[in-house]
């Protein structure tokens, strides 16, 4: 254990003080249901006796496959509490991804939602060897029913018996790129990341959080800040739009967070203009970056209360694009990923870890409390990734002079093109100002002639029929012709991995096929 002197509260120390503060409002609220802070307290304290009647080792790996629930997530708390580690499996992944992350995690429990995810649950049950408790968040016909678990352990009052050096979480990469990593953070590494989102976003006074994105990830951050400011969590199970605008409406939610794609979906709907919007003060968007001329149709439609997150599965949050920075006088800021969170040292090194000059492109590389400890099982990349101790995110951007950063586009990602390095991130940014373009994807295709060709896949907007000659032209005029793309294909969507982001892995493999086929 480390010297109590620099011991700090954990993050599940951080909930029970404020369930404690706030013991009669709702913490959490779901279509048919709420949850006091009390109750929440109350609950987290039941679980942790089950899981501790396990008699497991400190660090074991509990995994959770949940749609957005108050037991599951008070599941996590409790077993952190109990000095057990959390894992949660993406509610959007396929079944392989699951049991590979189950199978390298080595996790030992698994509690699923046996309302949503039941069938994949027993799946999972079936075919991951290293398991040694399955829990079922109501009945399953397999398992052992946890609700009913907990009504059994009677009354017990949550307590903290984690410290600093214990594993708090093992959260899995998005894979974008290749074999998901499992990021380990101890609870020395896990419990700066609320007072940093409190800290440096624009979360309100008393935030009715409303979560629609899955609570496993991203989403998820926002629970414990929105507790600690005594808010209430508004619980939708997935993206149903009509849901969203009723919800917002009803409840006067005044912050949520969206993926770009959840928000064109809403802007597109037609009950956009009837819903009264009016109690939002903040929605944060993240995961990719925004077309600008929709990011503008956002704000004059539904306020000025955009702010863009920037982070990763090993660093979360590094920056942030705040409300402020939206403004359709000053549009050049909109491609930006913000401006470096206060409890992050940020810098843009080249190859040799050199900082480069002002406007240079190199690799956004971070120093911070809440960064990864290490790539579970994996030392080589570990060490390339927090080489010089510095986090290498992979990202490649350049920042201005007054230190926004603006992302080019991941390093792996990058196009050499007839020699020239091209980012796709830059020939998206030109294609997506285009009226006739909803969203758009740039790959590289490999070419005899180029190496490789750059290739754009377009998705138009609905009732419009770009013409690729024109949008060829539209980059050549722009950023010149060794950045104008060889071929453009039109389909009707873009492969997206689980968190929201366009798969260019799929798109890369050439078998990505939409909902008609992609054409030259």
């Amino acid at each position: 254990m480390s010297d109590p002197l620099h011991a700090f509260p954990t993050a599940c120390a951080q909930t029970l003080r404020a369930l404690a503060r706030y013991p009669r409002r709702t913490a959490f609220s779901w279509p048919g249901g709420s949850l006091s802070y009390a109750g929440a307290s109350d609950l987290i304290g039941r679980l942790q006796k089950v899981f501790m009647q396990l008699g497991l080792q400190p660090g074991a790996r509990v995994a959770l496959l949940s749609a957005n629930r108050a037991d599951s997530w008070c599941s996590g708390v409790a077993a952190q509490l109990a000095r057990l580690s959390v894992t949660s499996l993406h509610p959007l992944g396929s079944l392989d991804d699951q049991l590979f992350q189950i199978e390298d995690s080595e996790t030992q429990v698994l509690v699923v939602d046996a309302d949503t995810f039941r069938d994949r649950g027993g799946q999972l049950a079936a075919r991951a060897s290293n398991l040694k408790t399955v829990f079922t968040l109501g009945p399953a016909g397999y398992g052992v029913d946890l609700l009913a678990a907990v009504e059994a352990a009677g009354t017990a009052s949550p307590r903290n018996l984690a410290g600093p050096d214990d594993i708090a979480t093992l959260n899995y990469t998005g894979g974008t790129t290749g074999k998901s990593k499992g990021a380990l953070r101890t609870h020395r590494e896990y419990s700066g990341f609320a007072n940093a989102i409190l800290a440096d976003f624009e979360i309100p006074d008393t935030p009715s959080y409303l979560t629609v994105a899955p609570i496993s990830h991203v989403a998820g951050t926002k629970v414990l800040p929105t507790l600690m400011r005594g808010g209430t969590v508004h619980l939708l199970k997935g993206f149903d739009p009509e849901a969203v605008f009723k919800t917002i409406a009803r409840e006067r939610i005044n912050f949520t967070l969206l993926v770009p794609t959840m928000i064109y979906v809403l802007l597109d709907h037609p009950a956009l203009d009837k819903t009264d919007l009016s109690s939002l003060e903040l929605l944060l968007y993240g995961a990719s970056a925004m077309s600008p001329s929709r990011l503008v149709e956002g704000i004059e439609r539904i306020g000025p209360v955009f702010s863009q997150l920037y982070g990763q599965t090993e660093c979360y949050p590094v920056s942030v694009l705040r409300k402020r920075d939206h403004d359709p006088k000053t549009p050049e800021l909109f491609t930006s990923c913000g401006f470096p969170i206060a409890a992050c040292d940020v810098k843009v090194l080249d190859d040799n870890d050199r900082e480069v000059a002002t406007g240079e492109a190199g690799e956004i590389c971070v120093r911070a409390p809440h960064v990864m400890a290490e790539y579970w099982k994996r030392p080589e990349q570990t060490a390339e990734t927090l080489k010089n101790g510095w986090l290498h995110t992979g990202d490649i951007a350049r920042a201005d002079e007054r230190g926004y950063l603006f992302i080019l586009d991941r390093k792996k990602d990058m196009i050499v093109s007839g020699g020239f390095n091209i980012f796709p991130r830059e020939v998206e940014d030109v294609l997506s100002q285009h009226a006739d373009v909803a969203m758009v994807a740039v790959v590289g295709v490999p070419d005899d002639k180029w190496g490789e060709a750059v290739t754009a896949v377009v998705v138009a907007r609905e009732g419009a029929k770009p013409n690729a000659e024109e949008l060829i032209a539209l980059v050549k005029a722009r950023k010149g012709a060794a950045h104008a793309p060889k071929h453009i294909k039109f389909v009707t969507e873009l492969p997206m991995t689980g968190v929201g982001k366009v798969d260019k892995k799929v798109l890369k493999a050439g078998f990505w096929v939409g909902r008609d086929r992609m054409v030259g």
